[in-house]
């Protein structure tokens, strides 16, 4: 019988073959049985005990189970691997780079991103001083840091996206998705949902802006920027300032027991005029001849040059995943280079979209496991803490039968 995983995987293939004609996959990595014959682990951080290794497996809640990956093994270490790639370039094509990231761990502190290298590089050697062209994926540390890299290389220098994306943090799978065009714009995908898009020329500073602000300009002396003005044909009303602020109280009644004779004349207390409007102002009108907010011009930069390849990389040949993480157990899979987004969108409709709630349902499942475990080693801790706090009342009622002053200090001893 064929199985889920074969059965998607012809259908991919199918997609493949129709798409062949007007696009071109630079690298898919599925992680199938002779995943290790494409990738080479690094010796990187080895020789100091701080190298960690990657296990094939689905992970422990897979929406299919014949679906596997690599995960991240060994808590606390540096992990490094890669594999080469034919190389291409992306001048004059779009660039999809795609792939999938489960962290099943408690992460706490580390990386879950992928790099394109490019040039020569000792695969044995690969690490966190390699020089890359491009680093994109997630990366979480602590409650603060959930941060979505996306950084480029130019001319040797790496430039990180300059707005603040946010990635997944749950322990469910997730695909990202980062496309970048001819025409210097791209896109960020997570499961097939726009996130995030721009330019490379105001979204990174790899170039000067093309448009600076005249800091030596000024506002012109005419420049009328008032949008309300006085209404000059409105008059004060006649005899407008000779109302009272203030007038007698209207309901005011003289009290039965006042004595004009001891007490005064009786005078009503004041209440608000409500005929009294307050200082007189001219009412406001529309200004004829404002001319909206003054605001300082942009002019060229003459800073600026422009590079119409600045969105192509250097010929990428490898494909890698070096990271730090303190808990390991992150899930790599569905890796993707191509040029066709459309296919990288059925790749993620195939595979996240239809497995989505099998994976969710088994991770309900094993978080019900999970947390009865928990539960149950409570219970037994509380037990046992109970049965050492009877026995230790036991031992002590006997001592102290032959001396209260033993029994004192070897209860505060033992507390």
């Amino acid at each position: 019988m064929e199985t889920s995983c074969h059965y998607h995987f012809k259908l991919l293939f199918l997609f493949l073959i129709i798409h062949s004609a007007v696009s071109e996959i630079f690298f898919e990595e599925r992680f199938d049985d002779g995943w290790r014959g494409r990738w080479v682990m690094s010796d990187w951080k080895r020789s100091e005990g701080k190298a960690g290794t990657f296990k094939h497996t689905a992970g422990k809640w897979p929406g299919d189970p014949d679906d596997k990956g690599i995960q991240t093994h060994s808590d606390a270490k540096h992990f490094a691997i890669s594999a080469k790639i034919p190389e291409f370039s992306n001048k004059n094509r779009t660039l999809v780079v795609q792939y999938s990231i489960r962290l099943e761990q408690d992460i706490e502190c580390g990386g879950g991103y992928i790099k394109l290298l490019s040039g020569y590089v000792n695969q044995k050697k690969f690490g966190g001083d390699t020089p890359y062209s491009l680093m994109f994926g997630p990366d979480i540390c602590g409650t603060q840091t959930k941060k979505l890299h996306v950084i480029v290389s130019y001319q040797g220098q790496n430039y990180p996206i300059r707005k603040d994306l946010t990635c997944e943090t749950d322990k469910l799978t997730h695909f990202y998705t980062l496309i970048i065009r001819p025409d210097a714009t791209y896109s960020i995908l997570i499961d097939n949902r726009e996130r995030e898009s721009g330019s490379l020329y105001t979204d990174w500073d790899i170039l000067p802006p093309r448009k600076i602000k005249d800091i030596h300009a000024k506002k012109p002396a005419d420049w009328d920027d008032r949008e309300y003005i006085d209404d000059p044909n409105d008059e004060k009303p006649e005899g407008y300032d000779k109302i009272p602020p203030e007038i007698p109280d209207p309901k005011a009644t003289k009290p039965a027991d006042w004595d004009d004779e001891e007490d005064g004349a009786w005078k009503p207390g004041k209440v608000p005029n409500p005929a009294y409007k307050g200082p007189w102002k001219r009412k406001k009108i529309k200004n004829p001849n404002y001319k909206g907010k003054w605001r300082t011009p942009w002019i060229d930069n003459p800073e600026f040059e422009d590079d119409p390849d600045l969105y192509v990389l250097r010929p990428i040949k490898y494909v890698g995943i070096e990271v730090w993480q303190v808990k390991a157990g992150s899930v790599f899979d569905n890796i993707l280079i191509c040029d066709d987004p459309q296919y990288a969108k059925e790749v993620v409709n195939e595979i996240w979209a239809k497995n989505r709630e099998a994976e969710k349902e088994a991770f309900e499942e094993a978080e019900k496991v999970r947390k009865a475990q928990e539960e149950e080693e409570a219970r037994r801790a509380r037990e046992e803490g109970e049965k050492r706090r009877r026995e230790r009342d036991h031992r002590y009622k006997r001592r102290r039968r032959h001396d209260p002053r033993d029994y004192m200090d070897d209860y505060h001893d033992e507390l």
